[in-house]
Protein backbone atom coordinates (compact mmCIF):
# COMPACT_ATOMS: atom_id res chain seq x y z
CA UNK A 1 0.00 0.00 0.00
CA UNK A 2 1.23 3.36 -0.63
CA UNK A 3 0.89 6.53 0.99
CA UNK A 4 0.68 10.07 -0.01
CA UNK A 5 1.79 12.83 2.25
CA UNK A 6 2.56 16.78 1.85
CA UNK A 7 5.90 17.28 0.77
CA UNK A 8 8.71 19.33 2.59
CA UNK A 9 10.31 22.41 0.68
CA UNK A 10 13.93 21.30 -0.57
CA UNK A 11 16.65 23.56 -1.46
CA UNK A 12 18.76 24.59 -4.20
CA UNK A 13 20.86 23.04 -1.86
CA UNK A 14 19.04 19.81 -2.23
CA UNK A 15 18.57 19.53 -5.21
CA UNK A 16 21.68 19.98 -6.45
CA UNK A 17 22.87 17.17 -3.32
CA UNK A 18 20.12 14.89 -5.39
CA UNK A 19 21.43 15.29 -8.68
CA UNK A 20 24.99 14.58 -7.84
CA UNK A 21 24.32 11.31 -5.34
CA UNK A 22 27.24 8.40 -6.38
CA UNK A 23 23.73 6.63 -7.77
CA UNK A 24 22.81 9.14 -9.89
CA UNK A 25 25.69 9.39 -11.20
CA UNK A 26 27.05 6.35 -11.83
CA UNK A 27 23.38 5.64 -12.94
CA UNK A 28 23.62 8.51 -15.92
CA UNK A 29 27.19 7.20 -17.27
CA UNK A 30 25.28 3.54 -17.64
CA UNK A 31 22.57 5.28 -19.44
CA UNK A 32 25.55 6.84 -22.03
CA UNK A 33 27.00 3.54 -22.58
CA UNK A 34 23.54 1.80 -22.56
CA UNK A 35 22.36 4.72 -25.72
CA UNK A 36 25.67 4.64 -26.95
CA UNK A 37 25.64 0.67 -27.71
CA UNK A 38 21.57 1.20 -29.22
CA UNK A 39 22.59 3.65 -31.72
CA UNK A 40 26.19 2.45 -32.62
CA UNK A 41 24.87 -0.23 -34.10
CA UNK A 42 22.71 1.99 -36.57
CA UNK A 43 25.44 4.55 -37.14
CA UNK A 44 27.56 1.20 -38.46
CA UNK A 45 25.38 -1.31 -39.93
CA UNK A 46 26.66 -0.69 -43.73
CA UNK A 47 30.62 0.40 -42.79
CA UNK A 48 30.66 -3.14 -40.95
CA UNK A 49 28.28 -5.52 -43.19
CA UNK A 50 30.47 -4.35 -46.04
CA UNK A 51 33.76 -4.96 -43.64
CA UNK A 52 32.42 -8.40 -43.38
CA UNK A 53 32.07 -8.68 -46.94
CA UNK A 54 28.23 -8.20 -47.60
CA UNK A 55 26.77 -5.87 -49.97
CA UNK A 56 23.30 -4.87 -51.51
CA UNK A 57 20.39 -6.19 -50.03
CA UNK A 58 22.54 -8.33 -47.90
CA UNK A 59 22.70 -4.53 -46.25
CA UNK A 60 19.59 -4.51 -45.43
CA UNK A 61 18.43 -8.43 -44.58
CA UNK A 62 21.50 -9.22 -42.33
CA UNK A 63 21.24 -5.95 -40.58
CA UNK A 64 17.60 -6.50 -39.93
CA UNK A 65 18.75 -10.26 -38.79
CA UNK A 66 21.25 -8.46 -36.32
CA UNK A 67 19.02 -5.82 -34.64
CA UNK A 68 16.19 -8.43 -34.06
CA UNK A 69 18.99 -10.68 -32.03
CA UNK A 70 20.26 -7.39 -30.49
CA UNK A 71 16.59 -6.53 -29.72
CA UNK A 72 15.79 -10.04 -28.82
CA UNK A 73 18.28 -10.21 -26.05
CA UNK A 74 17.51 -6.97 -24.49
CA UNK A 75 13.92 -8.85 -24.37
CA UNK A 76 15.20 -12.11 -22.58
CA UNK A 77 17.75 -9.72 -20.46
CA UNK A 78 14.85 -7.63 -18.84
CA UNK A 79 13.16 -10.81 -17.76
CA UNK A 80 16.51 -12.25 -16.53
CA UNK A 81 18.25 -8.92 -14.87
CA UNK A 82 14.68 -7.35 -13.26
CA UNK A 83 14.09 -11.15 -11.50
CA UNK A 84 17.53 -11.25 -10.23
CA UNK A 85 17.53 -7.36 -9.46
CA UNK A 86 14.93 -7.98 -6.70
CA UNK A 87 16.32 -11.46 -5.63
CA UNK A 88 20.53 -10.51 -5.28
CA UNK A 89 20.33 -6.68 -5.28
CA UNK A 90 20.12 -3.63 -7.44
CA UNK A 91 24.03 -3.24 -7.47
CA UNK A 92 24.93 -7.02 -8.30
CA UNK A 93 22.72 -6.66 -11.53
CA UNK A 94 24.80 -3.44 -12.54
CA UNK A 95 27.92 -5.21 -12.14
CA UNK A 96 26.71 -8.50 -13.88
CA UNK A 97 25.20 -6.39 -16.86
CA UNK A 98 27.99 -3.66 -17.64
CA UNK A 99 30.68 -6.76 -17.81
CA UNK A 100 28.73 -8.98 -20.29
CA UNK A 101 27.91 -5.99 -22.46
CA UNK A 102 31.42 -4.68 -21.88
CA UNK A 103 33.22 -8.38 -23.33
CA UNK A 104 30.59 -8.42 -25.60
CA UNK A 105 31.29 -5.40 -27.16
CA UNK A 106 35.34 -6.00 -27.20
CA UNK A 107 34.82 -9.28 -28.83
CA UNK A 108 32.33 -7.67 -31.32
CA UNK A 109 35.51 -5.72 -32.84
CA UNK A 110 37.14 -8.92 -33.64
CA UNK A 111 34.56 -10.27 -35.77
CA UNK A 112 34.60 -11.74 -39.37
CA UNK A 113 31.33 -13.53 -39.93
CA UNK A 114 27.73 -12.92 -39.87
CA UNK A 115 27.24 -16.04 -36.82
CA UNK A 116 29.98 -14.38 -34.69
CA UNK A 117 28.46 -11.00 -35.37
CA UNK A 118 25.12 -12.15 -34.51
CA UNK A 119 26.42 -14.08 -31.04
CA UNK A 120 27.76 -10.79 -30.13
CA UNK A 121 25.07 -8.34 -30.69
CA UNK A 122 22.57 -11.33 -29.14
CA UNK A 123 25.00 -11.09 -25.39
CA UNK A 124 25.50 -6.71 -25.71
CA UNK A 125 21.81 -6.79 -25.75
CA UNK A 126 21.47 -9.33 -23.19
CA UNK A 127 23.94 -7.31 -21.05
CA UNK A 128 22.37 -3.89 -21.72
CA UNK A 129 19.01 -4.99 -21.01
CA UNK A 130 19.99 -4.54 -17.00
CA UNK A 131 21.14 -1.27 -17.26
CA UNK A 132 18.45 1.43 -17.54
CA UNK A 133 16.03 -0.10 -15.29
CA UNK A 134 18.30 -0.92 -12.52
CA UNK A 135 19.89 2.51 -12.38
CA UNK A 136 16.48 4.07 -12.39
CA UNK A 137 15.29 1.50 -9.15
CA UNK A 138 18.14 2.55 -7.24
CA UNK A 139 18.08 6.26 -8.14
CA UNK A 140 14.28 6.35 -6.75
CA UNK A 141 15.00 4.20 -3.66
CA UNK A 142 17.62 6.22 -2.62
CA UNK A 143 16.04 9.49 -3.15
CA UNK A 144 14.25 10.85 -0.99
CA UNK A 145 10.32 11.14 -2.83
CA UNK A 146 10.47 15.23 -3.25
CA UNK A 147 13.62 14.70 -5.24
CA UNK A 148 13.39 11.64 -7.25
CA UNK A 149 12.48 13.32 -10.38
CA UNK A 150 15.44 15.38 -10.05
CA UNK A 151 17.78 12.14 -10.30
CA UNK A 152 15.93 10.60 -13.39
CA UNK A 153 16.49 13.54 -15.51
CA UNK A 154 20.14 13.71 -14.65
CA UNK A 155 20.50 10.11 -15.39
CA UNK A 156 18.28 10.49 -18.72
CA UNK A 157 19.74 13.98 -19.79
CA UNK A 158 22.78 12.65 -19.96
CA UNK A 159 22.31 9.23 -20.82
CA UNK A 160 20.90 10.04 -24.39
CA UNK A 161 23.95 11.90 -25.21
CA UNK A 162 25.40 8.52 -25.66
CA UNK A 163 23.70 8.63 -28.84
CA UNK A 164 25.24 11.71 -29.72
CA UNK A 165 28.70 9.74 -28.83
CA UNK A 166 27.37 6.73 -31.19
CA UNK A 167 26.60 8.94 -33.94
CA UNK A 168 30.44 11.12 -33.98
CA UNK A 169 32.69 8.29 -32.98
CA UNK A 170 30.94 5.89 -36.01
CA UNK A 171 31.36 8.77 -38.70
CA UNK A 172 34.22 9.37 -37.55
CA UNK A 173 36.19 5.85 -36.45
CA UNK A 174 36.34 2.68 -38.19
CA UNK A 175 33.79 0.07 -36.70
CA UNK A 176 35.95 -1.94 -35.14
CA UNK A 177 37.03 0.82 -33.15
CA UNK A 178 33.90 2.19 -32.45
CA UNK A 179 32.99 -1.12 -30.36
CA UNK A 180 36.13 -1.05 -28.82
CA UNK A 181 35.35 2.26 -27.33
CA UNK A 182 31.91 0.72 -26.26
CA UNK A 183 33.36 -2.15 -24.35
CA UNK A 184 36.43 0.65 -22.82
CA UNK A 185 33.48 2.52 -21.59
CA UNK A 186 31.27 0.18 -19.83
CA UNK A 187 34.60 -1.67 -18.00
CA UNK A 188 34.81 2.07 -16.92
CA UNK A 189 31.95 2.40 -15.25
CA UNK A 190 32.47 -1.00 -13.90
CA UNK A 191 35.28 -0.25 -11.57
CA UNK A 192 33.19 3.43 -10.85
CA UNK A 193 30.19 1.51 -9.79
CA UNK A 194 32.71 0.34 -6.68
CA UNK A 195 31.93 3.42 -4.85
CA UNK A 196 27.31 3.00 -5.11
CA UNK A 197 26.04 1.82 -2.25
CA UNK A 198 23.06 -0.43 -1.98
CA UNK A 199 19.29 0.54 -2.00
CA UNK A 200 18.68 1.01 1.76
CA UNK A 201 15.45 -0.36 1.12
CA UNK A 202 16.22 -3.60 -0.77
CA UNK A 203 18.69 -4.41 2.13
CA UNK A 204 15.37 -4.20 4.38
CA UNK A 205 13.63 -6.04 2.41
CA UNK A 206 16.45 -8.79 2.25
CA UNK A 207 15.91 -9.40 5.86
CA UNK A 208 12.80 -9.93 6.34
CA UNK A 209 10.56 -10.52 2.99
CA UNK A 210 13.47 -11.85 0.08
CA UNK A 211 11.71 -12.82 -2.70
CA UNK A 212 12.52 -16.69 -4.35
CA UNK A 213 13.58 -15.98 -7.94
CA UNK A 214 10.76 -16.21 -10.41
CA UNK A 215 8.23 -15.65 -7.39
CA UNK A 216 8.37 -11.43 -8.75
CA UNK A 217 6.31 -13.50 -11.68
CA UNK A 218 3.36 -14.40 -10.18
CA UNK A 219 3.05 -11.16 -8.38
CA UNK A 220 2.75 -9.32 -11.40
CA UNK A 221 0.38 -11.72 -13.33
CA UNK A 222 -1.67 -11.37 -10.74
CA UNK A 223 -5.70 -9.55 -11.95
CA UNK A 224 -4.85 -5.95 -9.84
CA UNK A 225 -1.24 -6.18 -11.29
CA UNK A 226 -0.79 -6.99 -14.83
CA UNK A 227 -3.17 -4.21 -16.09
CA UNK A 228 -1.11 -1.39 -14.75
CA UNK A 229 1.68 -3.69 -16.23
CA UNK A 230 0.73 -3.10 -19.45
CA UNK A 231 -0.20 0.48 -19.17
CA UNK A 232 3.22 1.08 -18.37
CA UNK A 233 4.69 -0.59 -21.52
CA UNK A 234 2.08 1.26 -23.88
CA UNK A 235 3.52 4.39 -22.91
CA UNK A 236 6.85 4.17 -24.40
CA UNK A 237 5.60 3.04 -27.54
CA UNK A 238 5.84 6.37 -29.44
CA UNK A 239 9.36 6.24 -27.85
CA UNK A 240 10.76 3.30 -29.81
CA UNK A 241 8.28 3.90 -32.72
CA UNK A 242 10.04 7.49 -33.59
CA UNK A 243 13.61 6.14 -33.13
CA UNK A 244 13.13 2.73 -35.41
CA UNK A 245 10.80 3.78 -37.73
CA UNK A 246 10.78 7.74 -38.15
CA UNK A 247 14.25 8.61 -37.27
CA UNK A 248 15.44 5.19 -39.28
CA UNK A 249 13.95 5.39 -42.53
CA UNK A 250 14.07 9.29 -42.51
CA UNK A 251 16.01 9.41 -45.45
CA UNK A 252 13.06 7.32 -47.76
CA UNK A 253 10.30 9.22 -45.68
CA UNK A 254 11.91 12.77 -46.91
CA UNK A 255 12.59 11.41 -50.81
CA UNK A 256 8.67 10.62 -51.15
CA UNK A 257 7.78 13.65 -49.19
CA UNK A 258 10.02 15.50 -52.15
CA UNK A 259 11.68 17.30 -49.76
CA UNK A 260 14.39 19.54 -51.14
CA UNK A 261 17.78 17.60 -50.24
CA UNK A 262 18.84 14.41 -49.26
CA UNK A 263 18.76 13.31 -45.55
CA UNK A 264 21.37 11.82 -43.99
CA UNK A 265 20.70 8.71 -41.27
CA UNK A 266 23.59 9.34 -38.70
CA UNK A 267 22.59 13.23 -38.82
CA UNK A 268 19.01 12.28 -37.99
CA UNK A 269 20.08 10.56 -35.20
CA UNK A 270 22.51 13.55 -33.51
CA UNK A 271 20.04 16.01 -33.97
CA UNK A 272 17.22 13.59 -32.87
CA UNK A 273 18.87 13.00 -29.94
CA UNK A 274 19.82 16.14 -29.22
CA UNK A 275 16.47 16.79 -28.82
CA UNK A 276 16.03 13.95 -26.46
CA UNK A 277 18.69 15.13 -24.13
CA UNK A 278 16.74 18.62 -24.18
CA UNK A 279 13.42 16.74 -23.32
CA UNK A 280 14.84 14.71 -20.72
CA UNK A 281 15.61 17.70 -18.96
CA UNK A 282 12.37 19.36 -19.47
CA UNK A 283 10.26 16.56 -18.32
CA UNK A 284 12.02 16.48 -15.20
CA UNK A 285 12.23 20.02 -14.39
CA UNK A 286 8.39 20.14 -15.30
CA UNK A 287 7.88 17.39 -13.34
CA UNK A 288 8.97 18.76 -10.46
CA UNK A 289 7.67 22.03 -11.10
CA UNK A 290 3.76 20.82 -11.57
CA UNK A 291 4.32 18.11 -8.46
CA UNK A 292 2.50 15.61 -11.36
CA UNK A 293 4.02 12.72 -13.42
CA UNK A 294 0.66 11.90 -15.96
CA UNK A 295 -0.27 15.58 -16.60
CA UNK A 296 4.24 16.02 -18.22
CA UNK A 297 3.69 12.80 -19.78
CA UNK A 298 0.57 13.89 -21.08
CA UNK A 299 1.44 17.12 -22.65
CA UNK A 300 4.67 15.64 -24.88
CA UNK A 301 2.26 12.73 -25.84
CA UNK A 302 0.19 15.81 -27.04
CA UNK A 303 2.31 17.76 -29.25
CA UNK A 304 4.69 14.52 -30.39
CA UNK A 305 1.29 13.79 -31.67
CA UNK A 306 0.82 17.30 -33.94
CA UNK A 307 4.24 16.77 -35.18
CA UNK A 308 4.27 13.40 -36.18
CA UNK A 309 1.24 14.67 -38.59
CA UNK A 310 3.28 17.88 -39.39
CA UNK A 311 6.32 15.58 -40.59
CA UNK A 312 4.27 12.99 -42.60
CA UNK A 313 1.95 15.68 -44.23
CA UNK A 314 4.82 17.60 -45.25
CA UNK A 315 5.45 17.75 -49.37
CA UNK A 316 8.69 19.51 -51.07
CA UNK A 317 10.01 20.91 -47.54
CA UNK A 318 13.55 22.07 -47.23
CA UNK A 319 16.24 19.71 -45.54
CA UNK A 320 16.19 22.70 -42.36
CA UNK A 321 12.53 22.28 -41.52
CA UNK A 322 13.03 18.57 -41.50
CA UNK A 323 16.15 18.26 -39.44
CA UNK A 324 14.02 21.06 -36.97
CA UNK A 325 11.07 19.22 -36.61
CA UNK A 326 13.26 16.35 -36.04
CA UNK A 327 14.75 17.92 -33.02
CA UNK A 328 11.44 18.46 -31.52
CA UNK A 329 10.02 15.48 -32.19
CA UNK A 330 13.22 14.57 -30.42
CA UNK A 331 12.06 16.65 -27.19
CA UNK A 332 8.85 15.53 -26.47
CA UNK A 333 10.30 11.56 -26.43
CA UNK A 334 12.49 12.89 -23.82
CA UNK A 335 10.05 11.42 -21.35
CA UNK A 336 11.83 8.33 -21.65
CA UNK A 337 13.48 8.15 -18.17
CA UNK A 338 9.99 9.99 -16.97
CA UNK A 339 8.18 6.60 -18.11
CA UNK A 340 10.41 4.06 -16.67
CA UNK A 341 10.29 6.32 -13.27
CA UNK A 342 6.62 6.33 -13.43
CA UNK A 343 7.03 2.16 -13.76
CA UNK A 344 9.11 1.63 -10.50
CA UNK A 345 6.77 4.00 -8.64
CA UNK A 346 3.42 1.25 -9.42
CA UNK A 347 5.10 -1.39 -7.85
CA UNK A 348 6.24 -2.45 -4.48
CA UNK A 349 10.46 -3.13 -3.45
CA UNK A 350 9.71 -6.62 -3.90
CA UNK A 351 9.35 -6.50 -7.28
CA UNK A 352 10.48 -2.90 -8.62
CA UNK A 353 13.64 -3.86 -10.61
CA UNK A 354 11.86 -6.74 -12.22
CA UNK A 355 9.30 -4.16 -13.82
CA UNK A 356 11.91 -1.12 -14.21
CA UNK A 357 13.86 -3.35 -15.88
CA UNK A 358 11.18 -5.30 -17.78
CA UNK A 359 9.13 -2.56 -18.72
CA UNK A 360 11.18 -0.05 -21.02
CA UNK A 361 13.04 -3.15 -22.64
CA UNK A 362 9.21 -4.89 -24.06
CA UNK A 363 9.21 -0.96 -25.23
CA UNK A 364 11.59 -1.47 -26.78
CA UNK A 365 11.02 -4.91 -28.97
CA UNK A 366 7.93 -3.08 -29.80
CA UNK A 367 10.25 -2.07 -32.55
CA UNK A 368 9.86 -5.56 -34.22
CA UNK A 369 6.21 -5.96 -34.61
CA UNK A 370 5.85 -2.11 -35.47
CA UNK A 371 8.46 -2.40 -38.70
CA UNK A 372 6.30 -5.99 -39.46
CA UNK A 373 3.45 -3.95 -39.57
CA UNK A 374 5.32 -1.25 -41.31
CA UNK A 375 6.17 -3.65 -43.92
CA UNK A 376 2.72 -5.42 -44.21
CA UNK A 377 0.73 -2.03 -44.21
CA UNK A 378 3.42 -0.18 -47.07
CA UNK A 379 2.10 -2.24 -50.04
CA UNK A 380 -1.52 -2.16 -49.64
CA UNK A 381 -1.33 1.68 -49.19
CA UNK A 382 1.18 2.01 -51.98
CA UNK A 383 -1.50 0.48 -54.30
CA UNK A 384 -4.18 3.03 -53.37
CA UNK A 385 -2.54 5.98 -53.31
CA UNK A 386 1.28 5.46 -54.93
CA UNK A 387 4.44 4.35 -53.80
CA UNK A 388 5.54 7.69 -52.13
CA UNK A 389 2.18 8.15 -50.28
CA UNK A 390 1.33 4.56 -49.19
CA UNK A 391 5.07 5.01 -47.85
CA UNK A 392 4.13 8.10 -45.57
CA UNK A 393 0.49 7.02 -44.72
CA UNK A 394 1.62 3.92 -43.43
CA UNK A 395 4.21 5.71 -41.42
CA UNK A 396 1.56 7.71 -40.37
CA UNK A 397 -1.11 5.45 -39.33
CA UNK A 398 1.44 3.36 -37.20
CA UNK A 399 2.13 7.31 -35.54
CA UNK A 400 -1.87 7.39 -34.69
CA UNK A 401 -1.93 3.36 -33.51
CA UNK A 402 1.04 3.73 -30.55
CA UNK A 403 -0.10 7.03 -29.35
CA UNK A 404 -3.63 5.93 -28.97
CA UNK A 405 -1.90 3.13 -27.02
CA UNK A 406 -0.03 5.45 -24.65
CA UNK A 407 -2.57 7.55 -24.10
CA UNK A 408 -4.70 4.56 -23.40
CA UNK A 409 -2.19 3.06 -20.98
CA UNK A 410 -1.32 6.87 -19.83
CA UNK A 411 -5.08 7.50 -18.14
CA UNK A 412 -4.70 3.59 -16.84
CA UNK A 413 -2.34 4.85 -14.08
CA UNK A 414 -2.40 6.49 -11.22
CA UNK A 415 -0.58 9.53 -10.37
CA UNK A 416 2.71 8.87 -8.35
CA UNK A 417 4.65 11.93 -7.39
CA UNK A 418 4.21 11.82 -3.91
CA UNK A 419 3.94 7.94 -3.46
CA UNK A 420 6.01 6.44 -0.76
CA UNK A 421 8.04 3.56 -2.19
CA UNK A 422 8.73 1.37 0.76
CA UNK A 423 6.47 -1.17 0.39
CA UNK A 424 6.15 -4.80 -0.40
CA UNK A 425 3.59 -6.39 -2.69
CA UNK A 426 1.59 -8.79 -1.93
Amino acid sequence: MTSRTVEHTHTKRDVMRAMMHPAVIVGALGYFVDVYDLILFAVVRVASLKGLGFSGDELVTHGTWLINWQNGGMLLGGVIWGLLGDRVGRIKVLFGSIILYSLANIVNGFVHTLEAYTICRFLAGLGLAGELGGCITLVTEVLPRALRGYGTLMVSGVGVLGAVAAAYVGLNYDWRTAYFIGGGLGLLLLFLRMCVAESGMFAQMKEVNRPAFGSQIVLLFAPKRIGRYLCCILIGLPTWYIIGLLFLFSPEFAKAMGATGDIKAPITIAVGYSGVCFGSLGTGFISQWLRSRKIVLAIFLVVNFVLINTFYLSRGPSIEFLYTLIFFIGVCIGYWALFVTVAAEHFGTNMRATVATTVPNFSRGSVIPVTMLFASLKPVLAAHFGAPLGLLYSGLALGWLVTVLAVLGLFGLRETFHDDLDFLET
